[in-house]
């Protein structure tokens, strides 16, 4: 529970705990959030990670040229695609024992089918939609790694799809970051991306609740 509203608290204050983290670790926070967008995308067991958030939020600090937006843009790519790749592979290795186990330890198993119909419906597609939705995000090369899809195939998905999702919210928060309203009211601004990048996880689960018989 204490893990949970620390993370919390980071999500909600992440320009004054990214800010922090600048001035305490300079050009080591390059590595930092590489880890953790690395972690997000790569480890079915940190989909709790924040991604489409701590990506904006880092856009905006190289909008007041804390950061460097190329370098961010670079790294953070290379973590998006990194992580769908070791994902995908684990997914290959270990996930098919793991798809048919009810009970998991680390995860749970309805994230796992959830993310399978997703990807029954929007095939291919799913490596790039996925990006933009939480936790299918984490979950989507994993159980590409479990199908059938080659991996050079995965590997172009998954290439489009990081390069896009990053750069959207990294320019995103370059550009807009630090417009005054925003930048007033940052902590609703990050409330409203994760509002809005959970709207198609939600309408994906109110279709499944609908077609389940006595719903």
């Amino acid at each position: 529970m204490e893990l949970l509203k620390k993370l919390f608290d980071f999500v909600m204050h992440l320009d004054k705990h990214l800010s922090a983290l600048i001035q305490n670790y300079g050009l080591w926070t390059y590595l930092i959030l590489f880890v953790v967008i690395f972690c997000e995308t790569g480890l079915v067991i940190t989909p709790f990670l924040p991604g489409d958030s701590l990506i904006f939020a880092a856009g905006t600090f190289a909008a007041a040229k804390a950061l460097k937006v190329g370098w961010l843009f670079l790294i953070l790519s290379a973590a998006a695609v990194l992580g769908d790749t070791v994902n995908y592979w684990i997914g290959k290795i270990v996930g098919p024992k793991v798809f048919h186990e009810e009970k998991t330890r680390f995860f749970k198993k309805e994230y796992l089918d959830r993310t399978h119909e997703f990807y029954e419906k929007y095939g291919a597609e799913t490596i790039i939609i996925a990006r933009f939705v939480p936790i299918i995000r984490t979950f989507a090369p994993f159980v590409a790694g479990i199908g059938k899809m080659t991996y050079l195939k995965f590997l172009s998905y998954n290439v489009i799809g990081g390069i896009g999702w990053v750069a959207l919210f990294t320019f995103g928060g370059y550009f807009f970051g630090n417009i005054p309203f925003v930048k007033k009211n940052f902590s609703i601004v990050i409330i409203a991306i994760i509002l809005i990048s959970l709207v198609p996880a939600v309408l994906e689960f109110l279709k499944h609740r609908k077609k389940k018989p006595g719903s």
